[in-house]
């Protein structure tokens, strides 16, 4: 995604300084994953945040943050094949499917944390973006 459109994207979004690479990196190690390269390169340009994204409420976890919040969720436990990068500031997670490939992202409610319910929102993390603004 371009930066112009990046920034169009997130004007309501109040976003935190950059990821550097250690940080990246660590959370892919500590993941056992990398992560997809439009999502890496967001975290470098804005290492999460919060705020609104066309008219959805987005929380975006720092990449220091994202492995804690995998487990203090029980999504190594209950859905390991789901990352979870997020959620709606209540009931809903934002995550990576990584059943297939690319990862899209899928929006799972919180309570129950049941594969059966995540719902495809973005083929990728920029389409997620982009379909958040539609």
């Amino acid at each position: 995604m371009n930066a112009r459109r990046f920034d169009d994207l997130l004007q309501r979004f109040h976003r935190n300084p950059g990821a550097n690479v250690d940080a990246i990196r660590a959370a892919e190690s500590t993941l056992g994953s990398p992560l997809p390269e439009d999502y890496t390169a967001f975290l470098h340009e804005c290492n999460g945040g919060q705020g609104r994204i066309g008219d959805a409420y987005v929380v975006l976890f720092e990449a220091e943050k994202l492995a804690e919040m995998n487990r203090g969720y029980g999504f190594h436990e209950l859905t390991p094949r789901l990352i979870l990068i997020g959620s709606d500031g209540a009931g809903e997670g934002f995550a990576f499917d990584t059943r297939t490939n690319p990862w899209p992202v899928v929006t799972i409610p919180f309570i129950g944390l049941e594969l059966e319910y995540a719902e495809v929102v973005g083929a990728s993390f920029d389409a997620f973006l982009e379909n958040l603004t539609t």
